[in-house]
């Protein structure tokens, strides 16, 4: 039973050790070590098994995610039902409005940016495909949330809280309760510097034939380049074109 147990805690160490790469895009032995409670050798023999493996690549004294993990990312990515149907929705609202499309999708509590398409003046998001964000902090993730039922946005707010980001994120229930409402009024979200300064986003919800959110398409843009009438005109019209493609292809197809 103690061989087990140590087995299971080196198998979640090594997966520890992975997220504290990614997160920092790169990381060295003395950065893993601080971020993961076990000791820089230990912290060395990980790495080197997961180098054998090329779970990791070494560039100097930085360790980086390997390519056969972006395989598995990617094979995991592709069974998720709405992928193949959202895709080349988001790749033509990419190239329609120049920016940086979108789709999202929960998963225990939190969302994953699925995939993105970059337009000729795309921004970085800042967030990796695959990363979990807090729902509540991302037009994306609101539009999701809009559309679940309510024991489901209390399961998820007890278990992940509203965390701030910027002084725009909201922090109280109350103030989320009226934007979920105004969400399902007008059929979309949005996101003013709420996880990101100087970054704006509109969202919009896919949803079932029960008319639960199963997924949302999302639009980024710089705050400071796109005006009001473009952002609620050609960007939100262009959005919801697609949010609404995809959910006649997911439902109906």
């Amino acid at each position: 039973m103690a061989k087990s147990a140590s087995a299971i805690r080196s198998v979640s160490r090594t997966f520890e050790i992975l997220e504290v790469i990614r997160d920092l895009d790169g990381a060295t032995i003395g950065e893993i070590t601080e971020r993961v409670d076990i000791g820089q050798r230990s912290v060395y023999n990980y790495l080197k098994t997961l180098e054998h493996n090329e779970y990791v690549d070494k560039d100097g004294d930085e360790y980086h995610i390997g390519l056969p993990l972006f395989s598995l990312g990617s094979h995991a990515r592709n069974l998720v039902p709405i992928y193949d149907i959202a895709q080349p929705q988001v790749d033509r609202l990419a190239e329609e409005t120049g920016e940086l499309a979108t789709l999202f999708v929960e998963n225990n509590g939190l969302g994953v940016y699925l995939y993105y398409a970059s337009g000729a003046n795309g921004i970085e998001l800042g967030t990796h495909e695959g990363e979990p964000v807090p729902l509540h902090s991302t037009a994306s993730g609101k539009a999701m949330l809009a559309f679940r039922p309510q024991c489901e946005v209390d399961d998820i707010l007890s278990e992940h809280g509203l965390p701030m980001f910027t002084s725009n994120t909201i922090t109280t229930r109350e103030a989320l309760d009226d934007e979920l409402t105004a969400i399902r009024e007008q059929g979309y979200a949005e996101s003013d510097e709420e996880q990101r300064p100087g970054l704006r986003s509109l969202a919009a919800p896919i949803t079932d034939d029960d008319g639960r959110s199963i997924a949302s398409i999302g639009l980024s843009c710089p705050v400071h380049r796109v005006d009001d009438d473009r952002f609620y005109g050609d960007y939100l019209t262009a959005l919801q074109g697609a949010a609404n493609v995809i959910e006649l292809e997911y439902n109906y197809a």
